[in-house]
Formats: structure tokens, C-alpha cells, sequence
């Protein structure tokens, strides 16, 4: 493709071959959000979620097309008044020329996804898929070993390490001295796969978003008779660590055109006061 010849169609179609839709959640909303196919795109700029001041960081920045992995209209709205969230971000973005695309679970599932993006950073061997596609060795989630075995509080600490920080950085159940070995991840809200075999097996099962009911039933359960302990890390960093890789594909397939990450934290939480 010729330098600076891109057109939305073109990210989308560039898109698509990294993370097909195939692979999305029949309840996902993925794809081109706002935005004319035919507009021209010099600049990319990514972020986990589309939110009025990252919209006018990328509109500041100049770029055409704004890449979200949380899709802005994932549920129905009867109104796009700037006086609502959804709406603002809209109007913002159509007043900006800058299109909206979302890759959500079909970005989750993919070789290169969120949870095996998180599972490459600590160093997992051996991984595998929580929940494979049919006929696919790809899918929701990851579970592998560590090169060695460590105690679940020095793997907290290293996923502290790792990620960005936020306010409510990494909670776990568990004693801090437990051996862990085999680790099972989901980047974003994994407490649907709490139940799943690969994460009953493992020694701690990481991902965001859990309950109190469903965490403390699985915890309880695990106490009865064997079970992994859990950590909660923030769904937004998680799945910020992913943006980089997506950023780093974008640039291969699309020479012409200047690729951005967001830095902005777009986590909810401010601050937390320890007791």
C-alpha cells in the first residue's frame, strides 16, 4: 500500500485480517462505530475505552480513526444528546473527522490477544486457551506454567510490576507463601469462567472484575477440597498491555500511517483509602 493512500476501509479491512469478526461474541459490538469508509486515515490512535478525553487527545493529535477494544454503543441508546456520555463522544468525534472502531472479544480470543499478551508478560509457558473456539486453538483466555514455581505474593507483586497502576491495584485471595505453578488468566471481567475446568486446575486464575458472591463461593469451595487461589487486577490495565501489541501490527501492515497509544488511565477509580 502506498504511503498515505490509507482509508478508513483500508484500517478496517487491516483490521479484520488481525481480528477477525468471526471470532466475536454473538453479543458483541464490534467494528466501524461512526466514521465514513471512504475518509482518509494518516493516524491511528488506540485506547481501551472511547471516553471524551481521549477522543480529544486523539482529535488533538490529528488522527482520522480512533481504535477502541470497549465498544461505545455495546448497549442500545435512544438518545446521542451532548449532554450524555455516549453522545459526547460522538458529536466530538464527528465535529473532529475522526472515525470510531471498535475490536473487542474478537481481539480477546486471537494469538496475539489480551490475555495471551498478559500471559507472554509473565512468562508463561506451555499456555493454552481457558475456552477454545470450535475447531480453533485460540480462544478466551489462557492458562499456563512458570518457569518456576513462586509464591502467590511475589506473583502479585510482579503483575503490579507490569501493569499500569490504578487505585485499586491487585487484590488477592490467597496465602502470600502458596506455591504457584500453573497460572490461568482472562484479561477483563473472567468471572463467567470461575467454573471452567482450565481454572479449577490451576494454582491461581487471574482477571478482573469478581463479585463478592461469586469470589467468595469459589473461595470457600476451594477450602473444602482443592482450588486456586484468585487475583483481581483492574480490567482496563489488563487490557491496556494489549494496545501495544495492536499498535505494533497496525504499523507493519499500514506504513504509511502514524500509529498512537493512548496513556490516559480510563480506569474508573480515583483513589482508595486502605483500613
Amino acid at each position: 500500500m502506498p504511503a498515505n493512500s490509507a482509508t478508513v476501509a483500508d484500517v478496517i479491512s487491516v483490521a479484520e485480517s488481525f481480528w477477525p469478526p468471526s471470532g466475536a461474541e454473538d453479543w458483541d459490538a464490534i467494528g466501524l462505530l461512526s466514521g465514513d469508509p471512504a475518509s482518509p486515515v494518516d493516524r491511528i490512535h488506540l485506547t481501551v475505552d472511547a471516553v471524551p478525553e481521549v477522543v480529544d487527545e486523539a482529535v488533538d493529535l490529528g488522527a482520522q480513526l480512533l481504535l477502541a477494544h470497549h465498544p461505545l454503543l455495546l448497549r442500545g441508546v435512544t438518545a446521542i444528546a451532548e449532554t450524555e456520555f455516549k453522545g459526547s463522544v460522538l458529536a466530538r468525534l464527528i465535529r473532529g473527522g475522526c472515525a470510531l472502531y471498535a475490536a473487542h472479544t474478537n481481539a480477546d480470543v486471537v494469538e496475539t490477544g489480551t490475555s495471551a499478551e498478559l500471559a507472554k508478560r509473565l512468562g508463561l509457558l506451555e499456555v493454552e486457551p481457558i475456552s477454545a473456539l470450535p475447531g480453533a486453538s485460540t480462544g478466551i483466555g489462557r492458562v499456563g506454567n512458570l518457569p518456576e514455581p513462586m509464591a502467590l505474593g511475589r506473583l502479585a507483586r510482579l503483575l503490579a510490576e507490569i501493569l499500569p497502576p490504578t487505585a485499586t491495584g491487585v487484590r488477592v485471595s490467597g496465602g502470600y507463601d502458596r506455591e504457584i505453578t500453573r497460572v490461568a488468566v482472562c484479561a477483563g471481567a473472567g468471572d463467567s469462567y470461575l467454573d471452567s475446568e482450565a481454572v479449577r486446575t490451576a494454582d491461581v486464575y487471574v482477571t478482573s472484575d469478581l463479585r463478592h458472591h461469586p469470589a467468595s463461593a469459589f473461595r470457600e469451595t476451594a477450602k473444602l477440597g482443592s482450588g486456586p487461589a484468585l487475583i483481581d487486577i483492574s480490567h482496563w490495565a489488563a487490557e491496556w498491555l494489549w494496545l501495544d501489541v495492536a499498535a505494533e501490527q497496525l504499523r507493519s501492515a499500514l506504513p504509511g500511517v502514524e500509529v498512537s497509544v493512548s496513556d490516559l488511565r480510563t480506569d474508573p477509580w480515583d483513589f482508595t483509602i486502605v483500613q
